[in-house]
Protein backbone atom coordinates (compact mmCIF):
# COMPACT_ATOMS: atom_id res chain seq x y z
CA UNK A 1 0.00 0.00 0.00
CA UNK A 2 2.89 2.37 0.67
CA UNK A 3 3.61 2.67 -3.06
CA UNK A 4 0.58 4.96 -3.25
CA UNK A 5 1.52 8.59 -4.04
CA UNK A 6 2.33 10.21 -0.69
CA UNK A 7 0.53 13.51 -1.33
CA UNK A 8 -2.61 11.66 -2.46
CA UNK A 9 -2.49 9.47 0.63
CA UNK A 10 -1.89 12.36 3.02
CA UNK A 11 -4.49 14.56 1.31
CA UNK A 12 -7.03 11.86 2.14
CA UNK A 13 -6.07 11.41 5.79
CA UNK A 14 -9.36 10.93 7.70
CA UNK A 15 -8.13 11.94 11.18
CA UNK A 16 -9.74 14.74 13.19
CA UNK A 17 -6.66 16.95 12.75
CA UNK A 18 -7.09 16.83 8.98
CA UNK A 19 -10.87 16.75 8.62
CA UNK A 20 -13.72 18.23 10.61
CA UNK A 21 -15.38 15.16 12.17
CA UNK A 22 -18.83 16.79 11.86
CA UNK A 23 -18.81 17.38 8.10
CA UNK A 24 -15.68 15.69 6.72
CA UNK A 25 -14.28 18.90 5.23
CA UNK A 26 -10.52 19.32 5.08
CA UNK A 27 -8.85 21.55 7.66
CA UNK A 28 -5.68 22.22 5.68
CA UNK A 29 -4.60 23.53 2.28
CA UNK A 30 -2.61 21.29 -0.03
CA UNK A 31 0.36 23.67 0.09
CA UNK A 32 0.42 23.35 3.89
CA UNK A 33 1.97 19.92 3.46
CA UNK A 34 5.78 19.97 3.57
CA UNK A 35 8.03 19.55 0.56
CA UNK A 36 9.46 16.08 0.21
CA UNK A 37 6.68 14.47 2.22
CA UNK A 38 7.34 10.74 2.56
CA UNK A 39 6.11 7.68 4.44
CA UNK A 40 8.44 7.03 7.36
CA UNK A 41 6.79 3.74 8.29
CA UNK A 42 3.58 1.75 7.88
CA UNK A 43 1.82 -1.30 9.29
CA UNK A 44 -1.42 -3.15 8.53
CA UNK A 45 -3.58 -4.09 11.50
CA UNK A 46 -7.27 -4.65 12.22
CA UNK A 47 -8.26 -3.95 8.62
CA UNK A 48 -6.42 -0.63 8.52
CA UNK A 49 -3.21 0.80 7.08
CA UNK A 50 -1.42 2.86 9.73
CA UNK A 51 1.10 5.36 8.35
CA UNK A 52 3.78 7.40 10.11
CA UNK A 53 4.76 10.41 8.02
CA UNK A 54 8.15 12.06 7.69
CA UNK A 55 6.78 15.18 9.45
CA UNK A 56 5.60 13.11 12.43
CA UNK A 57 1.90 13.01 11.54
CA UNK A 58 0.06 9.68 11.85
CA UNK A 59 -2.78 8.50 9.60
CA UNK A 60 -5.04 5.47 9.68
CA UNK A 61 -6.87 4.30 6.54
CA UNK A 62 -9.44 1.47 6.18
CA UNK A 63 -8.05 -1.09 3.74
CA UNK A 64 -11.49 -1.43 2.17
CA UNK A 65 -11.45 2.28 1.36
CA UNK A 66 -7.97 2.06 -0.18
CA UNK A 67 -9.10 -0.77 -2.47
CA UNK A 68 -12.28 0.97 -3.57
CA UNK A 69 -12.57 1.72 -7.28
CA UNK A 70 -13.44 5.17 -8.58
CA UNK A 71 -17.23 5.35 -8.63
CA UNK A 72 -17.50 8.78 -10.28
CA UNK A 73 -20.51 11.03 -9.76
CA UNK A 74 -22.99 8.61 -11.31
CA UNK A 75 -23.82 10.87 -14.23
CA UNK A 76 -22.10 8.94 -17.06
CA UNK A 77 -23.07 5.76 -18.88
CA UNK A 78 -20.98 3.79 -16.41
CA UNK A 79 -23.32 2.02 -14.03
CA UNK A 80 -26.43 3.03 -15.97
CA UNK A 81 -28.91 0.51 -17.29
CA UNK A 82 -28.94 1.20 -21.03
CA UNK A 83 -32.17 -0.11 -22.47
CA UNK A 84 -34.37 -0.84 -25.44
CA UNK A 85 -38.16 -0.90 -25.37
CA UNK A 86 -38.26 -4.70 -25.04
CA UNK A 87 -36.50 -4.47 -21.68
CA UNK A 88 -39.72 -3.05 -20.23
CA UNK A 89 -42.05 -5.70 -21.60
CA UNK A 90 -42.83 -6.77 -17.99
CA UNK A 91 -43.68 -3.17 -17.11
CA UNK A 92 -42.13 0.24 -16.65
CA UNK A 93 -40.69 1.44 -13.31
CA UNK A 94 -43.65 2.70 -11.32
CA UNK A 95 -45.03 3.13 -7.81
CA UNK A 96 -48.13 4.43 -6.09
CA UNK A 97 -47.77 8.00 -4.85
CA UNK A 98 -49.01 7.18 -1.33
CA UNK A 99 -46.55 4.27 -1.06
CA UNK A 100 -43.72 6.49 -2.29
CA UNK A 101 -44.53 9.06 0.40
CA UNK A 102 -44.98 6.57 3.22
CA UNK A 103 -42.14 4.11 2.64
CA UNK A 104 -38.51 5.28 2.37
CA UNK A 105 -37.61 2.01 0.61
CA UNK A 106 -40.28 2.67 -2.04
CA UNK A 107 -39.04 6.23 -2.51
CA UNK A 108 -35.47 4.97 -2.86
CA UNK A 109 -36.59 2.43 -5.47
CA UNK A 110 -38.30 5.14 -7.54
CA UNK A 111 -35.36 7.52 -7.37
CA UNK A 112 -32.93 4.69 -8.17
CA UNK A 113 -34.99 3.86 -11.28
CA UNK A 114 -34.64 7.47 -12.44
CA UNK A 115 -30.91 7.38 -11.75
CA UNK A 116 -30.26 3.98 -13.35
CA UNK A 117 -32.87 3.64 -16.11
CA UNK A 118 -33.57 7.34 -16.55
CA UNK A 119 -37.25 7.42 -15.59
CA UNK A 120 -40.10 6.27 -13.38
CA UNK A 121 -43.84 6.89 -13.20
CA UNK A 122 -45.73 7.72 -10.02
CA UNK A 123 -49.34 6.61 -10.13
CA UNK A 124 -52.20 8.15 -8.17
CA UNK A 125 -50.72 11.62 -7.78
CA UNK A 126 -53.80 13.81 -7.17
CA UNK A 127 -54.91 15.17 -10.53
CA UNK A 128 -55.05 18.77 -9.36
CA UNK A 129 -53.10 21.73 -10.60
CA UNK A 130 -49.64 22.46 -9.17
CA UNK A 131 -49.32 18.96 -7.72
CA UNK A 132 -46.31 18.37 -9.97
CA UNK A 133 -44.43 20.85 -7.79
CA UNK A 134 -45.09 18.67 -4.74
CA UNK A 135 -43.58 15.71 -6.56
CA UNK A 136 -40.41 17.66 -7.38
CA UNK A 137 -40.18 18.97 -3.82
CA UNK A 138 -40.38 15.41 -2.46
CA UNK A 139 -36.76 14.87 -3.54
CA UNK A 140 -35.34 18.26 -4.44
CA UNK A 141 -36.06 21.75 -5.69
CA UNK A 142 -38.05 23.14 -8.59
CA UNK A 143 -35.90 24.72 -11.31
CA UNK A 144 -37.59 27.95 -12.42
CA UNK A 145 -37.15 28.85 -16.10
CA UNK A 146 -38.60 31.36 -18.54
CA UNK A 147 -41.67 29.09 -18.59
CA UNK A 148 -42.14 29.77 -14.86
CA UNK A 149 -42.04 27.35 -11.96
CA UNK A 150 -44.38 25.10 -13.91
CA UNK A 151 -45.81 24.98 -17.41
CA UNK A 152 -49.00 23.66 -18.99
CA UNK A 153 -48.70 21.22 -21.88
CA UNK A 154 -51.92 21.73 -23.79
CA UNK A 155 -53.07 23.37 -26.98
CA UNK A 156 -52.51 27.13 -26.73
CA UNK A 157 -53.94 29.74 -29.13
CA UNK A 158 -50.57 31.50 -29.61
CA UNK A 159 -47.90 28.93 -28.73
CA UNK A 160 -44.26 29.92 -28.35
CA UNK A 161 -43.29 26.23 -28.59
CA UNK A 162 -44.60 23.35 -30.70
CA UNK A 163 -45.11 21.39 -27.49
CA UNK A 164 -48.17 23.58 -26.92
CA UNK A 165 -49.90 22.33 -30.07
CA UNK A 166 -51.48 18.99 -31.03
CA UNK A 167 -48.81 17.97 -33.57
CA UNK A 168 -46.54 14.96 -33.08
CA UNK A 169 -43.27 15.73 -31.34
CA UNK A 170 -40.21 13.66 -32.29
CA UNK A 171 -37.78 12.38 -29.64
CA UNK A 172 -35.91 15.29 -28.11
CA UNK A 173 -34.41 16.69 -24.93
CA UNK A 174 -35.77 19.89 -23.42
CA UNK A 175 -34.08 23.26 -23.04
CA UNK A 176 -30.82 22.41 -24.85
CA UNK A 177 -30.36 26.17 -25.31
CA UNK A 178 -30.01 26.66 -21.56
CA UNK A 179 -26.74 26.68 -19.61
CA UNK A 180 -26.93 24.67 -17.46
CA UNK A 181 -29.70 22.57 -18.92
CA UNK A 182 -32.43 21.41 -16.49
CA UNK A 183 -31.37 17.86 -15.77
CA UNK A 184 -34.76 16.48 -14.70
CA UNK A 185 -38.22 16.94 -16.14
CA UNK A 186 -41.57 16.02 -14.60
CA UNK A 187 -44.85 15.70 -16.49
CA UNK A 188 -48.06 15.21 -14.51
CA UNK A 189 -51.20 14.19 -16.37
CA UNK A 190 -54.35 16.03 -15.31
CA UNK A 191 -56.52 14.92 -18.24
CA UNK A 192 -55.99 12.80 -21.35
CA UNK A 193 -59.28 12.06 -23.10
CA UNK A 194 -58.16 12.99 -26.63
CA UNK A 195 -57.49 10.39 -29.32
CA UNK A 196 -53.71 10.02 -29.57
CA UNK A 197 -51.24 11.92 -27.44
CA UNK A 198 -49.32 8.88 -26.20
CA UNK A 199 -45.96 9.49 -24.56
CA UNK A 200 -42.66 8.06 -25.73
CA UNK A 201 -39.13 7.74 -24.40
CA UNK A 202 -35.82 6.85 -26.05
CA UNK A 203 -32.64 6.08 -24.12
CA UNK A 204 -30.27 8.65 -25.60
CA UNK A 205 -27.26 6.99 -23.99
CA UNK A 206 -28.21 3.71 -25.67
CA UNK A 207 -28.64 5.46 -29.02
CA UNK A 208 -25.26 7.15 -28.61
CA UNK A 209 -23.64 3.85 -27.62
CA UNK A 210 -25.07 2.22 -30.77
CA UNK A 211 -23.68 5.07 -32.86
CA UNK A 212 -20.26 4.61 -31.23
CA UNK A 213 -20.35 0.89 -32.02
CA UNK A 214 -21.64 1.20 -35.58
CA UNK A 215 -19.90 4.40 -36.67
CA UNK A 216 -17.14 5.44 -34.24
CA UNK A 217 -16.01 8.30 -36.49
CA UNK A 218 -19.53 9.76 -36.52
CA UNK A 219 -19.71 9.41 -32.75
CA UNK A 220 -16.45 11.30 -32.39
CA UNK A 221 -17.70 14.10 -34.67
CA UNK A 222 -20.82 14.57 -32.55
CA UNK A 223 -18.78 14.75 -29.33
CA UNK A 224 -16.51 17.54 -30.58
CA UNK A 225 -18.73 19.71 -32.81
CA UNK A 226 -20.36 22.60 -30.92
CA UNK A 227 -23.99 23.04 -31.92
CA UNK A 228 -25.77 26.35 -31.33
CA UNK A 229 -29.08 25.68 -29.59
CA UNK A 230 -31.28 28.78 -29.64
CA UNK A 231 -34.65 29.84 -28.22
CA UNK A 232 -36.32 33.19 -28.79
CA UNK A 233 -39.68 34.69 -27.98
CA UNK A 234 -40.86 38.19 -27.13
CA UNK A 235 -39.29 38.15 -23.68
CA UNK A 236 -36.49 35.61 -23.92
CA UNK A 237 -33.34 34.95 -25.93
CA UNK A 238 -31.26 31.93 -24.96
CA UNK A 239 -28.29 30.22 -26.58
CA UNK A 240 -25.91 27.45 -25.58
CA UNK A 241 -23.24 25.95 -27.84
CA UNK A 242 -22.82 22.29 -26.94
CA UNK A 243 -22.17 19.02 -28.77
CA UNK A 244 -25.05 16.64 -29.38
CA UNK A 245 -23.22 14.01 -27.35
CA UNK A 246 -21.28 15.15 -24.29
CA UNK A 247 -18.56 12.93 -22.83
CA UNK A 248 -16.45 13.13 -19.69
CA UNK A 249 -12.62 13.39 -19.79
CA UNK A 250 -12.44 9.59 -20.02
CA UNK A 251 -14.68 9.48 -23.08
CA UNK A 252 -17.77 8.12 -21.30
CA UNK A 253 -21.17 9.37 -22.46
CA UNK A 254 -22.41 11.96 -19.96
CA UNK A 255 -25.06 14.00 -21.75
CA UNK A 256 -27.24 14.06 -24.85
CA UNK A 257 -28.68 17.30 -26.20
CA UNK A 258 -30.96 16.61 -29.10
CA UNK A 259 -33.68 18.96 -30.24
CA UNK A 260 -34.17 19.51 -33.97
CA UNK A 261 -36.52 22.44 -33.34
CA UNK A 262 -33.88 24.40 -31.44
CA UNK A 263 -30.72 23.87 -33.49
CA UNK A 264 -29.43 27.11 -34.95
CA UNK A 265 -26.95 27.49 -37.80
CA UNK A 266 -23.91 25.27 -37.37
CA UNK A 267 -20.80 26.90 -38.82
CA UNK A 268 -17.27 25.68 -39.47
CA UNK A 269 -14.13 26.98 -41.14
CA UNK A 270 -13.94 23.94 -43.40
CA UNK A 271 -17.05 22.85 -45.35
CA UNK A 272 -15.86 19.27 -45.01
CA UNK A 273 -16.45 19.55 -41.29
CA UNK A 274 -20.05 20.52 -41.98
CA UNK A 275 -20.46 17.54 -44.29
CA UNK A 276 -19.08 15.25 -41.58
CA UNK A 277 -21.34 16.78 -38.94
CA UNK A 278 -24.52 16.44 -40.99
CA UNK A 279 -23.72 12.87 -41.97
CA UNK A 280 -23.20 12.00 -38.29
CA UNK A 281 -26.23 14.02 -37.19
CA UNK A 282 -28.51 12.26 -39.67
CA UNK A 283 -27.18 8.86 -38.68
CA UNK A 284 -27.72 9.55 -34.98
CA UNK A 285 -31.24 10.88 -35.66
CA UNK A 286 -32.08 7.72 -37.59
CA UNK A 287 -30.93 5.56 -34.68
CA UNK A 288 -33.20 7.43 -32.25
CA UNK A 289 -36.17 6.60 -34.50
CA UNK A 290 -35.54 2.88 -34.59
CA UNK A 291 -38.71 1.16 -33.36
CA UNK A 292 -36.80 -1.08 -30.96
CA UNK A 293 -35.54 1.99 -29.08
CA UNK A 294 -38.91 3.73 -28.74
CA UNK A 295 -40.83 2.97 -25.56
CA UNK A 296 -44.42 4.16 -25.90
CA UNK A 297 -47.05 4.32 -23.16
CA UNK A 298 -50.05 6.41 -22.24
CA UNK A 299 -50.22 8.69 -19.24
CA UNK A 300 -53.58 8.77 -17.52
CA UNK A 301 -54.91 11.27 -14.99
CA UNK A 302 -52.79 11.11 -11.85
CA UNK A 303 -49.71 9.70 -13.58
CA UNK A 304 -46.49 11.70 -13.11
CA UNK A 305 -43.49 10.88 -15.29
CA UNK A 306 -40.08 11.80 -13.85
CA UNK A 307 -37.14 11.48 -16.24
CA UNK A 308 -33.52 12.41 -16.83
CA UNK A 309 -33.47 15.23 -19.37
CA UNK A 310 -29.74 14.86 -20.00
CA UNK A 311 -30.17 11.25 -21.08
CA UNK A 312 -33.68 10.39 -22.23
CA UNK A 313 -35.39 11.85 -25.25
CA UNK A 314 -39.12 12.20 -24.87
CA UNK A 315 -41.73 12.26 -27.59
CA UNK A 316 -45.47 12.49 -28.18
CA UNK A 317 -47.80 11.20 -30.84
CA UNK A 318 -50.17 13.66 -32.50
CA UNK A 319 -53.61 13.90 -30.98
CA UNK A 320 -57.02 14.97 -32.15
CA UNK A 321 -58.92 17.72 -30.46
CA UNK A 322 -61.89 15.45 -29.83
CA UNK A 323 -61.12 15.48 -26.14
CA UNK A 324 -58.82 17.25 -23.72
CA UNK A 325 -55.14 16.61 -23.05
CA UNK A 326 -53.61 18.60 -20.22
CA UNK A 327 -50.29 17.91 -18.56
CA UNK A 328 -48.46 20.15 -16.12
CA UNK A 329 -44.70 20.01 -16.05
CA UNK A 330 -41.76 21.41 -14.18
CA UNK A 331 -38.01 21.05 -14.10
CA UNK A 332 -35.70 19.94 -11.32
CA UNK A 333 -32.12 18.74 -11.08
CA UNK A 334 -30.40 15.41 -10.78
CA UNK A 335 -28.02 16.52 -8.06
CA UNK A 336 -30.92 16.92 -5.63
CA UNK A 337 -32.40 13.56 -6.62
CA UNK A 338 -29.03 11.84 -6.26
CA UNK A 339 -28.50 13.56 -2.92
CA UNK A 340 -31.88 12.42 -1.60
CA UNK A 341 -31.22 8.89 -2.84
CA UNK A 342 -27.77 8.81 -1.21
CA UNK A 343 -29.25 10.01 2.09
CA UNK A 344 -31.98 7.36 1.89
CA UNK A 345 -29.34 4.69 1.32
CA UNK A 346 -27.22 6.09 4.15
CA UNK A 347 -30.20 6.02 6.49
CA UNK A 348 -31.10 2.50 5.42
CA UNK A 349 -27.54 1.36 6.13
CA UNK A 350 -27.68 3.01 9.57
CA UNK A 351 -31.02 1.40 10.35
CA UNK A 352 -29.65 -1.95 9.20
CA UNK A 353 -26.74 -1.49 11.61
CA UNK A 354 -29.10 -0.66 14.49
CA UNK A 355 -31.36 -3.59 13.58
CA UNK A 356 -28.32 -5.88 13.62
CA UNK A 357 -27.53 -4.73 17.17
CA UNK A 358 -31.05 -5.59 18.31
CA UNK A 359 -30.87 -9.00 16.65
CA UNK A 360 -27.29 -9.74 17.70
CA UNK A 361 -25.89 -8.28 20.91
CA UNK A 362 -29.39 -7.23 21.90
CA UNK A 363 -30.32 -10.86 22.40
CA UNK A 364 -27.91 -11.01 25.34
CA UNK A 365 -28.67 -10.45 28.99
CA UNK A 366 -29.60 -7.02 30.24
CA UNK A 367 -27.65 -6.10 33.36
CA UNK A 368 -29.00 -8.95 35.47
CA UNK A 369 -32.65 -8.27 34.60
CA UNK A 370 -35.13 -10.94 33.46
CA UNK A 371 -35.27 -9.49 29.92
CA UNK A 372 -32.70 -9.20 27.16
CA UNK A 373 -31.33 -5.82 26.17
CA UNK A 374 -33.43 -5.84 23.00
CA UNK A 375 -36.58 -6.79 24.92
CA UNK A 376 -35.91 -4.00 27.39
CA UNK A 377 -35.52 -1.33 24.72
CA UNK A 378 -38.53 -2.56 22.75
CA UNK A 379 -40.65 -2.55 25.91
CA UNK A 380 -39.57 1.01 26.67
CA UNK A 381 -40.57 2.11 23.15
CA UNK A 382 -43.91 0.31 23.45
CA UNK A 383 -44.57 2.07 26.74
CA UNK A 384 -43.78 5.44 25.18
CA UNK A 385 -46.03 4.67 22.22
CA UNK A 386 -48.86 3.55 24.49
CA UNK A 387 -48.54 6.82 26.40
CA UNK A 388 -49.06 8.79 23.18
CA UNK A 389 -45.54 10.21 23.30
CA UNK A 390 -44.27 12.21 20.31
CA UNK A 391 -42.21 10.27 17.79
CA UNK A 392 -38.84 11.63 18.92
CA UNK A 393 -39.48 10.32 22.45
CA UNK A 394 -40.59 6.92 21.18
CA UNK A 395 -37.27 6.80 19.31
CA UNK A 396 -35.32 7.90 22.38
CA UNK A 397 -37.03 5.24 24.47
CA UNK A 398 -36.23 2.61 21.85
CA UNK A 399 -32.57 3.60 21.59
CA UNK A 400 -31.81 4.78 25.12
CA UNK A 401 -29.47 1.89 25.97
CA UNK A 402 -27.75 1.61 22.59
CA UNK A 403 -24.56 2.84 24.29
CA UNK A 404 -24.17 -0.53 25.99
CA UNK A 405 -23.12 -1.84 22.58
CA UNK A 406 -20.54 0.87 21.88
CA UNK A 407 -17.45 2.36 23.39
CA UNK A 408 -14.47 0.94 25.22
CA UNK A 409 -16.64 -0.50 28.00
CA UNK A 410 -19.58 -2.87 27.61
CA UNK A 411 -22.72 -3.11 29.72
CA UNK A 412 -21.20 -5.99 31.67
CA UNK A 413 -18.46 -3.61 32.89
CA UNK A 414 -21.16 -1.50 34.48
CA UNK A 415 -22.37 -4.54 36.42
CA UNK A 416 -18.80 -5.13 37.56
CA UNK A 417 -18.65 -1.70 39.17
CA UNK A 418 -17.14 0.40 36.37
CA UNK A 419 -19.36 3.09 34.85
CA UNK A 420 -19.39 2.66 31.07
CA UNK A 421 -21.06 6.06 30.57
CA UNK A 422 -23.38 4.39 28.07
CA UNK A 423 -25.76 7.33 27.93
CA UNK A 424 -23.01 9.58 26.56
CA UNK A 425 -21.50 7.04 24.18
CA UNK A 426 -24.94 6.08 22.90
CA UNK A 427 -25.95 9.69 22.32
CA UNK A 428 -22.66 10.45 20.56
CA UNK A 429 -23.06 7.41 18.29
CA UNK A 430 -26.66 8.26 17.45
CA UNK A 431 -25.78 11.91 16.73
CA UNK A 432 -24.46 10.85 13.33
CA UNK A 433 -28.08 10.35 12.25
CA UNK A 434 -30.42 11.94 14.77
CA UNK A 435 -30.86 15.43 16.12
CA UNK A 436 -30.78 16.52 19.77
CA UNK A 437 -34.50 15.86 20.22
CA UNK A 438 -33.57 12.15 20.13
CA UNK A 439 -29.98 12.14 21.39
CA UNK A 440 -30.33 14.38 24.44
CA UNK A 441 -32.98 12.29 26.25
CA UNK A 442 -30.65 9.35 25.59
CA UNK A 443 -27.69 11.30 26.97
CA UNK A 444 -29.58 12.39 30.07
CA UNK A 445 -31.58 9.27 30.93
CA UNK A 446 -29.03 8.07 33.51
CA UNK A 447 -28.88 11.52 35.08
CA UNK A 448 -32.69 11.48 35.11
CA UNK A 449 -32.65 8.38 37.33
CA UNK A 450 -30.30 10.10 39.76
CA UNK A 451 -32.54 13.19 39.63
CA UNK A 452 -35.78 11.30 40.29
CA UNK A 453 -34.20 9.45 43.22
CA UNK A 454 -33.37 12.85 44.73
CA UNK A 455 -36.63 14.73 44.18
CA UNK A 456 -39.45 12.19 44.02
CA UNK A 457 -40.33 10.36 47.23
CA UNK A 458 -40.84 6.67 46.67
CA UNK A 459 -39.20 6.55 43.25
CA UNK A 460 -36.06 4.82 44.44
CA UNK A 461 -38.04 2.08 46.13
CA UNK A 462 -39.46 1.14 42.70
CA UNK A 463 -36.04 0.42 41.21
CA UNK A 464 -35.13 -3.15 40.41
CA UNK A 465 -32.21 -4.71 42.24
CA UNK A 466 -29.97 -4.30 39.19
CA UNK A 467 -31.04 -0.68 38.68
CA UNK A 468 -30.34 0.06 42.34
CA UNK A 469 -26.87 -1.39 41.93
CA UNK A 470 -26.08 0.62 38.77
CA UNK A 471 -27.36 3.76 40.52
CA UNK A 472 -24.53 3.47 43.01
CA UNK A 473 -21.96 2.94 40.23
CA UNK A 474 -23.30 5.94 38.30
CA UNK A 475 -22.98 8.39 41.20
CA UNK A 476 -26.05 7.81 43.37
CA UNK A 477 -28.90 10.29 43.88
CA UNK A 478 -28.14 13.92 43.01
CA UNK A 479 -27.66 16.46 45.74
CA UNK A 480 -29.90 19.52 45.87
CA UNK A 481 -27.59 21.66 43.73
CA UNK A 482 -27.17 18.97 41.07
CA UNK A 483 -30.90 18.35 40.92
CA UNK A 484 -31.63 22.05 40.45
CA UNK A 485 -29.04 22.26 37.66
CA UNK A 486 -30.44 19.17 35.95
CA UNK A 487 -34.00 20.53 36.01
CA UNK A 488 -32.83 23.58 34.04
CA UNK A 489 -31.37 21.54 31.17
CA UNK A 490 -33.34 21.82 27.87
CA UNK A 491 -33.84 18.06 27.56
CA UNK A 492 -34.52 17.30 31.23
CA UNK A 493 -38.28 16.86 30.92
CA UNK A 494 -37.92 14.43 28.00
CA UNK A 495 -35.14 12.53 29.77
CA UNK A 496 -37.38 12.04 32.82
CA UNK A 497 -40.12 10.63 30.58
CA UNK A 498 -37.67 8.20 28.97
CA UNK A 499 -36.43 7.21 32.40
CA UNK A 500 -39.90 6.27 33.58
CA UNK A 501 -40.46 4.09 30.52
CA UNK A 502 -37.02 2.59 31.11
CA UNK A 503 -38.04 1.43 34.59
CA UNK A 504 -41.29 -0.07 33.27
CA UNK A 505 -39.50 -2.08 30.57
CA UNK A 506 -38.29 -5.09 32.55
CA UNK A 507 -41.20 -7.53 32.34
CA UNK A 508 -40.25 -11.01 31.22
CA UNK A 509 -42.30 -12.19 28.25
CA UNK A 510 -44.19 -8.94 27.72
CA UNK A 511 -45.39 -8.76 24.09
CA UNK A 512 -44.04 -5.84 22.06
CA UNK A 513 -43.74 -4.89 18.39
CA UNK A 514 -40.40 -5.85 16.81
CA UNK A 515 -37.72 -3.44 15.65
CA UNK A 516 -39.16 -3.27 12.11
CA UNK A 517 -42.31 -1.68 13.54
CA UNK A 518 -40.24 1.35 14.52
CA UNK A 519 -38.10 1.52 11.40
CA UNK A 520 -40.32 4.01 9.49
CA UNK A 521 -40.51 6.22 12.58
CA UNK A 522 -36.72 6.23 12.91
CA UNK A 523 -36.26 6.87 9.20
CA UNK A 524 -38.53 9.92 9.37
CA UNK A 525 -36.49 11.36 12.25
CA UNK A 526 -33.06 10.81 10.73
CA UNK A 527 -31.06 13.77 9.49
Amino acid sequence: MTELPPYWLRDNCPCAECRDPRNGQKLFQIDDLPEGLAVAGSTEADGHLEVLWSDGHRSRYPLEWLDRADEGDGRTERGKRLWTAADFAPGIPRARWEDYLADPAEQAAVLAAVRDSGFAVLRGVPAVERQVLRVAESFGYVRVTNYGELFDVRVEPDPNNLAFTSVAIAPHTDNPYRDPVPTLQLLHCLENSATGGDSGLVDGFKAAAILREEAPDAFEVLTRTPVPFVFRDRRTELRADRPLIGVDPRGRIREVRFNNRSIGTVRADDPKDLDAFYAAYRRFAAITLRPELQLTFRLGPGDCLVFDNTRLMHARTAFQQDGHRHLQGCYADLDSLNSTLAVLHRRAAALDAIAALFAGEGAGEYLGEEVTMAEHMLQAAAAAEAAGAPEHLVAAALLHDIGHFHGALHGRDLMEGQDNRHSDSGADWLARWFGPEVTEPVRLHVAAKRYLCAVEPGYREQLSEASEYTLSVQGGPMDERQAAAFAELPGARDAVAVRRWDEQAKVAGAPTPGFEHYRPLLAALMR
